[in-house]
């Protein structure tokens, strides 16, 4: 087999909006109650899809899901008199960042040699707690390939929230076998701790993982109490590559020991606070970024297009780019609609690492497949939504009527 990663973004929906559900992210709360742009929204990230097709030559995609929600509305009997969130939870686009779709296990990391997914249950937030059943009816039919892919249950909910956005890979090559890292927080902040050790501990043994090639990292409290409400915030990795801020661990020295203690070939690229704030990077999500292996082998990393209006983010990624280290491109991409809402270039993406002949083909892109894609949206998703919009019955039509078209042109009608 040829194992190549694959990143599969997630196309914003058509209820895309700014209710502020997630608590500790900053940004999401800061536009609560703003108009949203889910046409925009979806048109940048196929643009940022076609950019990553262009260098990397494979590029897939996950599908919105169903909403809103009708069983959760359901279940929440929502009628008027609570937290407005109650009413907003159903409609909630959050599938869209699908590095928290899944946590993945490549097959040279697992005994049975078969990639391994795990559905995140993502149980500390609501609206992201509804998702996992629908994402693994994705995950079930773009992986069936039962010879080469496994595709769990969500954790049990006892055992904590867990996800892709606080997991890590090092390695010589995708291909080649590796040390997953898995990095956790304690509860009892001012924010809630997103992603759980305990959690994190089944999905390795779950994935059938040498326990030697597993480290556990406990995220630094502080990244937390800032706002790096997942790991993906503050750091990000790549093959032997770890791009991360000064800030993001609670033993920044004792994670990279630990790492290099199972995988010797570790390269730090750590950037001090002196550069780059905490709060900083974490505005400009300078680390919410795809860090990514060219076909030349060199990396280049894809930051939103706030990077390069920061005067000190850019300034460190130009002296970056100046020196000898890995990372020989900065490329910034505006996915503006997603940031606002506390999502940047890696939140829309899920890496899996497998034979593109192994993936069922209707979620893999191509410029045809691209162009039918914006089609749609162009032709059906809201060009805006307003707060007062949520929970009417005409925009519940169209955001129904927008996906079914998607489903329709991807011939992917099962999952109506």
């Amino acid at each position: 087999m040829s194992l190549v990663e694959i990143n599969f973004d997630g196309i914003v929906g058509p209820s895309h909006n700014y209710a502020g559900l997630s608590l500790g992210n900053i940004a999401s709360a800061s536009h609560k109650g703003d108009a949203s742009y889910p046409r925009a929204a979806a048109l940048q990230g196929i643009a940022k899809m076609r950019g990553n097709l262009a260098r990397l030559g494979v590029q897939g995609f996950l599908l919105p899901l169903p909403r809103p929600n009708v069983l959760l509305q359901q279940v929440l009997a929502y009628d008027g008199t609570e937290d407005a969130a109650l009413r907003a939870a159903p409609w909630s686009a959050s599938s869209m960042w699908t590095a928290n779709a899944a946590t993945v296990s490549p097959a040279p990391d697992t005994a049975d040699g078969r990639c391994h997914l795990s559905p995140a249950n993502l149980v500390t937030m609501l609206h992201r707690a509804q998702e996992w059943p629908d994402t693994k009816r994705q995950l079930d039919i773009a992986f069936a390939d039962s010879r080469h892919f496994a595709v769990h249950g969500p954790v049990p909910p006892t055992f904590g929230d867990e996800g892709a956005a606080n997991h890590m890979r090092f390695c010589e090559g995708h291909g080649a076998a590796g040390v997953e890292v898995f990095v956790y927080g304690r509860p009892g902040g001012r924010f809630p701790a997103r992603q759980h050790e305990q959690a994190s501990r089944l999905v390795a043994r779950a994935h059938g993982l040498d326990p030697e090639k597993c480290v556990f990292i406990e995220q630094n409290p502080a990244a937390i109490e800032a706002g790096a409400f997942h790991n993906d915030v503050v750091s990000v990795a790549n093959e032997r590559v770890l791009f991360t801020h000064a800030e993001a661990f609670a033993d920044q020295q004792g994670a990279y020991d630990a790492i290099r203690a199972a995988f010797p070939a570790l390269e730090v690229v750590e950037v001090p606070s002196s550069a780059v704030t905490l709060q900083e990077a974490i505005r400009t999500y300078l680390f919410n970024a795809q860090l990514l292996t060219l076909p030349d082998r060199s990396m280049a990393l894809i930051v939103p297009e706030e990077c390069r209006e920061s005067a000190s983010v850019w300034a460190y990624c130009e002296s970056m780019m100046a020196g000898n280290g890995p990372i020989r491109q900065v490329i910034p991409v505006d996915v503006r609609q997603s940031m606002a809402n506390g999502g940047g270039p890696a939140c829309l993406r899920l890496r899996v690492v497998c034979d593109p002949a192994t993936v069922d083909p209707r979620f893999l892109l191509d410029e045809a497949k691209a162009d039918r894609i914006e089609e749609v949206i162009g032709r059906t998703w809201p060009e805006q939504i307003d707060p007062a919009d949520i929970g009417s019955e005409a925009l519940a039509a169209q955001v129904i009527a927008a996906r079914a078209a998607l489903l329709t042109v991807l011939e992917l009608e099962e999952l109506h």
